[in-house]
Formats: structure tokens, C-alpha cells, sequence
């Protein structure tokens, strides 16, 4: 979802431990970073310029005033009380053109559909139904809070995984990866469990 043929400064919203810092800065970018975690923290320093413990439900914190190319908020937008807040706050530190990437859990993913249906609608430790979701997002109400919030959305497309495929996929990876990108292109809402979107400011 990167922009292609492009780098400059990034903000990690929620950048946990640094993973998708360390993606953001091996192409080039300058990553700052946004964590809740003194112990995330403490692994997100070694691949982020800057890092800020702050707790998101209280908006951005005050000394991220400079100017960014690219925000990333990668499974963060569940876990507030009001995400479409932190959305249109976050359009005062990015440049003309800013982009945002944005990942979210599908509620509506075929599994979750079949539990549904069998009645269950349990919290879980992790993954789609995680105790600590407060907000929950199919494709079409993920593009819609983006828009709803100033943004207009360039790319939206989902990953998942069409069928269970256990050791099947070791022994054909190429073939079951294309089956689940194949699914999740023409019926995204149904077979994406993750829903991705690249969004610019308005």
C-alpha cells in the first residue's frame, strides 16, 4: 500500500514494537512512532527517528507538529472510543497530499459471518473479535468513516484467506495465495479479513 516511487516523513499511529516502522524505513522513510507501551517503546526507538508514549483516546500528542507525508494506522482505529477524532486531528500534521494507510479487522469476514449465524458472538484474546475492540468495520463502513472524515479514498482492497488451508499452503503456496487474492478482488467483503485502504486528505 506504499505510495510508489516515494518516501519522506512518516507517522507510525500506533506503531506497537516498530514492525511497520522498520518496513516505512528500510524504503526510505523517516518514521516518528505512537505507542501506548513503555515496553514497545523501548524496541520501536531502535527503527523510529522519535517515539511517544501517548495514550490516543486523548488525540495526538501535542509535540507531533511537524509536517508528514504519510500516516499509518495499522489495526489502532478499533481499539479508540472515537477513531473519526484522531482521523481529522490528524490532517493538520500532514502536507498537501498527505496520505494515509490505513488497516482494519472485517467483522463481516465469511468466518465471522458463519459464527454469527451459528449464534456465537464471542470475545476472543486476539484477531477479529479481540476483547479489546471497541469499534468493529465492514469494507464499505471502513471507506465510508475515511470519507466522513476528509479523505478521499485512492485504494481500498482486502487480505484473507478463502478456505482454512492448514499444511496445504506449505506444500502449494503460490497456488493457495493466489485462490485467497483472486476471492478477496471481486467479493473483498466476504473473504477479506483485513481491510486495507490508501487514503489522501482533501
Amino acid at each position: 500500500m506504499l505510495p510508489a516511487s516515494r518516501s519522506g516523513a512518516a507517522l507510525d499511529v500506533g506503531c506497537g514494537a516498530g514492525d511497520n516502522a522498520r518496513i516505512l524505513a528500510e524504503h526510505g522513510w523517516t518514521v516518528h512512532g505512537i505507542t501506548l507501551s513503555q515496553v514497545e517503546h523501548a524496541s520501536a526507538v531502535h527503527v523510529c527517528s522519535k517515539v511517544w508514549v501517548h495514550d490516543l483516546d486523548t488525540g495526538l500528542p501535542q509535540e507531533t507538529e511537524g509536517q508528514y507525508d504519510l500516516a499509518v494506522f495499522s489495526h489502532v482505529l478499533e481499539h479508540l472510543r472515537t477513531p473519526e477524532s484522531l482521523l481529522r486531528q490528524i490532517s493538520r500534521v500532514l502536507r498537501p497530499g498527505g496520505q494515509i494507510i490505513v488497516a482494519l479487522p472485517n467483522v463481516l469476514n465469511w468466518h465471522q459471518r458463519v459464527l454469527f449465524l451459528l449464534g456465537r458472538f464471542n470475545y476472543t484474546d486476539q484477531g477479529i473479535m479481540d476483547v479489546t475492540h471497541l469499534r468493529f468495520y465492514t469494507y464499505s463502513s471502513g471507506r465510508a468513516m475515511l470519507e466522513a472524515c476528509g479523505f478521499r479514498v485512492v485504494s481500498a482492497k482486502t487480505a484473507g484467506s478463502v478456505l482454512p488451508w492448514g499444511p496445504i499452503r506449505r506444500v502449494i503456496p503460490s497456488f493457495t495465495s493466489a485462490v485467497d487474492r483472486f476471492f478477496c478482488l471481486i467479493r473483498p467483503g466476504l473473504f477479506g479479513r483485513q481491510l486495507l485502504y490508501l487514503a489522501v486528505a482533501e
